[in-house]
């Protein structure tokens, strides 16, 4: 049987999309006027005061974990072809550290060329600064198309870096202070730490899933160990530099990245796999429409749940359902199929997993992350993930997530064009001002916020077509 040309995980480039376009979304609601379910959990409106004590998550809480999700999954696929062309280990590991390097250098740099940051009064001046720096971060993360010399991409790339470096030494805040170690973007802090980690996880456990299933085990012990008083493992960590751009508490994410990289493990097999690339799907047009339903149905069932504190009622309708849904997969008969029931077995677990541990610790919340979260959030991911796969292999409803798929495959431009040239751009344009007397009100406001989110999906869907990325 000959090779199968390789195939493409769209699904994972939407739920990616997904992540980043949501993320960037949540930041555009009005402030403080909405329903709370509107915001994070944790910080309610009017005032948005955090508060730990509140338990439940919204829409606003699937974002960064869903990202997080979609970004284990990715690690099986980039290591395993570079395993596969013979890179040597030490380099393999060596690229490794040093993308997360990079993200860390990404982390700081964004953080310090927004808009806001440079100036919260937001003159012309810093909008027109915060957009030339966005300019000089494209030309030094942009992957150069091979068609360009490449003494011309290596001469794009250091300009880029020089005129970053020379904003970062001389930039002086209106607060007086300047450049610091200390000023980063913390999701993307968090994605550099976890990526390194998890990444040397995969590498060194490419199938060994006991062993990586008990490194979740170990992540769960040092967590409990460290909530105790006077525990040595709180000791340690207490002495643990606060300076560092390497943060050992960042590593409980590895509960959301380890469930990711499982997944990843099953679609790159059935990527892998020698059954025909072409095959039609086996499931039934009427059961497919039933499971993305369901998937669907099992993430708005847990988010107005979990919100509302009718945790008992969840778990029961959610197990019921998750077993509707093994149901409607049994009798896998082609790679497909084979690839999405197993998917759904692990994301029913975590879901189930997060749904029995959620009395634990006062309820699921986002912040403080509970273990709960990062099991409950994997779940969710899944489900999101298998809904996008059955739509564009099964319904052929690719279109309806391309704008999705385009995101997903180019999330560093969409997350740092939402701040250094949306924003710019919609208020020197007075684009800005114009919506905002269109829609008046909490709620058109918050579809102002889509309409400019949507506009900004589509100049980053416009760049990945013409295969101009950024990345690390």
């Amino acid at each position: 049987m000959s090779k199968a040309e390789p195939r493409r995980a769209l699904a994972l480039d939407a739920l990616r999309g997904f992540a980043i376009l949501t993320m960037i979304l949540s930041s555009r609601i009005p402030f403080g006027v909405l329903p709370g379910w509107m915001y994070h959990a944790q910080v309610p409106p009017p005032a948005h005061k955090f508060n730990a004590f509140i338990p439940g998550i919204s829409w606003v809480d699937l974002v960064f974990p869903f990202f997080l999700f979609s970004m284990g999954a990715a690690f099986p696929f980039a290591l395993s072809r570079r395993i596969g062309d013979g890179t040597p280990k030490l380099k393999v590991i060596w690229q490794i550290i040093y993308r997360g390097i990079l993200l860390m250098f990404f982390a700081v740099t964004i953080q310090h060329i927004r808009p806001h940051i440079i100036d919260p009064a937001q003159p012309t001046s810093a909008l027109l600064l915060a957009v030339l720096m966005f300019l000089f971060t494209v030309l030094f993360f942009l992957r150069y198309p091979d068609k360009i010399d490449k003494k011309i991409s290596a001469s794009l790339k250091a300009i880029g870096l020089l005129g970053l470096v020379i904003f970062l030494a001389v930039i002086q805040y209106p607060d007086g202070s300047g450049f610091s170690i200390r000023r980063f973007d913390i999701i993307i802090l968090v994605l550099s730490n976890v990526a390194i980690v998890g990444s040397l996880i995969w590498f060194y456990t490419p199938n060994n899933l006991f062993l990586r299933v008990g490194i979740m085990g170990m992540v769960i012990a040092i967590r409990l160990a460290n909530s105790v008083e006077g525990s040595w493992i709180q000791e340690i960590s207490a002495q643990y530099p606060s300076y560092l751009l390497f943060q050992l508490n960042f590593l409980k994410y590895l509960l959301i990245v380890i469930p990711g990289t499982i997944a990843g493990d099953i679609i790159l097999k059935w990527m892998s796999s020698e059954e025909k690339a072409d095959e039609t799907p086996g499931i039934a047009v009427s059961h497919s429409v039933m499971i993305v339903f369901m998937m669907v149905f099992l993430i708005l069932l847990n988010l107005v749940g979990l919100y509302s504190r009718l945790v008992e009622w969840t778990v029961i309708v959610s197990f019921i359902s998750g077993l509707y849904c093994l149901y409607l997969l049994k009798g896998s008969s082609n790679s497909f199929e084979k690839m999405i029931k197993p998917l759904f077995q692990w994301g029913f677990i975590w879901l189930i997993t997060g749904l029995l541990l959620e009395p634990f610790e006062g309820g699921i919340k986002k912040d403080h992350s509970t273990i709960s979260y990062y099991f409950l959030t994997s779940g969710l991911a899944v489900a999101l993930m298998i809904a996008f796969f059955i739509m564009e292999k099964v319904l052929g409803l690719r279109k309806w997530i391309q704008v999705l798929i385009d995101n997903g495959q180019n999330p560093m431009l969409a997350y740092v064009a939402g701040t250094n040239l949306l924003t710019p751009v919609v208020t020197l344009t007075y684009l800005d001002q114009g919506l905002q007397k269109i829609f008046i009100g909490p709620w058109p406001g918050a579809l102002k916020g889509l309409i400019v989110t949507s506009l900004l999906a589509l100049a980053v869907s416009f760049f990945t077509r013409k295969k101009l990325f950024l990345r690390t």
